[in-house]
């Protein structure tokens, strides 16, 4: 009987069944297979400031976040989060009662979601949706209820009156992510205004998923849903370092919101890591204060490659929506007499020693999702520039 369990019930619990090894790890390890250039995953290829990590070995060689930081967050990192809030979007919020640091925003994802929702509520998600909100939805026993971007005009777009009909009074939580992965929309002021509206009239949560809000292109503007009327008491707002500054692997997100919504977060949080990444909140507090002259020039470099990348993918035969923010770019591969993305993407490394993610994986509606591929821009311009070379054999 060695391995075996007592009863027939399997061992994963049944609200994660459907959530076996993310797209992620199976697509990098077909590119490390392959040996085929990975823009899959959205991770970038060079680190961040230097500045920025040797602030991190500063803090490491001076015993600063060695042993378990504060529950809540070092107090320096919390203090440069409340200024950037302010700083950037007029956004006034307390160090002390209204900024939770996370392990990476998917951990705030999956705090807030288990800290708000209780079995049976319904969660609306603008789909695709990155993969780690249904899981935390089922975690929470919640119920997911997607409202689909279509595309339109060359950009994904939210139909606002199927939002409305998705409300019913189960909803408890909508779920925004704006820039959006992974098509690239940013949801404009209309459009933000009227999903405010919705909120405060049928009395809704709201979780903000921001944490592309320094990757906006062309005339796109980030505006957090917080700033809305009746919204900053009814929203957690979401953000990270790893995009913003190219450190990803120190998974230093975090929670803004009033001191309820924070201190319910922070009753899951303690539970799930309860402190995690102590050096690094102090290195990412540097990075928030850096000059803007960072984060423009950081957009202008991830603007130039967004355009390198898809006119290097609209002349091999895609179909580019060219995105308004985040860095990916999505595709739809019809155009090259294809119409399946998984069967695509698991042949490309064959075909043109490039990996892409299908963005069927983020859909309910796989049908929906089904034509579209997803590639990150997020690498050297040679990187991409040699990406471009092989997929034109397509």
């Amino acid at each position: 009987m060695t391995g075996m369990t007592s009863s027939a019930r399997p061992l994963l619990n049944r609200r994660l069944a459907e959530f076996g090894t993310t797209i992620f790890a199976e697509m990098s390890a077909l590119a490390v297979r392959t040996g085929s250039i990975n823009l899959g995953q959205g991770f970038p290829d060079t680190d961040g400031p230097e500045e920025i990590r040797e602030a991190a070995v500063r803090a490491l060689r001076d015993g600063h976040g060695n042993q378990y930081p504060p529950g809540p967050g070092v107090p320096e990192l919390r203090t440069a989060i409340a200024a950037h809030q302010l700083r950037r979007y007029g956004l006034s919020y307390d160090p002390d009662t209204e900024v939770l640091v996370t392990a990476g925003a998917t951990e705030a994802i999956a705090a807030a979601l288990l800290a708000l929702l209780e079995p049976g509520d319904e969660v609306i998600a603008f789909e695709p949706y990155y993969d780690s909100y249904a899981a935390g939805i089922a975690m929470a026993g919640g119920t997911r209820v997607p409202v689909t971007l279509r595309p339109d005009g060359g950009r994904f777009r939210l139909d606002l009156d199927e939002l409305r009909a998705a409300v019913t009074d189960r909803t408890r939580l909508l779920l925004v992510n704006t820039p959006h992965n992974p098509t690239g929309a940013v949801l404009t002021r209309e459009e933000l205004a009227a999903v405010a509206e919705l909120a405060v009239e049928r009395d809704l949560l709201v979780v903000t998923d921001e944490v592309y809000e320094h990757l906006v292109f062309d005339d796109a503007e980030h505006l957090p849903l917080a700033t809305f009327p009746g919204m900053r008491e009814r929203t957690v707002t979401i953000g990270s370092a790893g995009k913003t500054f190219s450190f990803t692997g120190w998974k230093v997100g975090w929670v803004t919101g009033t001191p309820e919504l924070v201190a319910a977060v922070r009753s899951v949080k303690q539970f799930l890591t309860y402190v995690a990444s102590g050096p690094f909140q102090y290195a990412v507090a540097a990075a928030l204060a850096l000059p803007d002259s960072y984060f423009d020039s950081f957009r202008a470099q991830m603007l130039a490659k967004r355009d390198l990348l898809a006119t290097g993918l609209a002349e091999a035969g895609f179909e580019v929506f060219r995105p308004a923010g985040t860095y990916f770019i999505t595709t739809d591969v019809r155009p090259l007499g294809e119409k399946d993305g998984f069967a695509f993407c698991r042949s490309l490394p064959e075909r043109a020693g490039v990996v892409a993610i299908p963005n069927a994986v983020f859909y309910d509606d796989r049908e929906a999702g089904a034509p579209f591929v997803r590639f990150a821009f997020c690498k050297r311009e040679e990187v991409l520039a040699e990406a471009v070379d092989r997929l034109r054999r397509l």
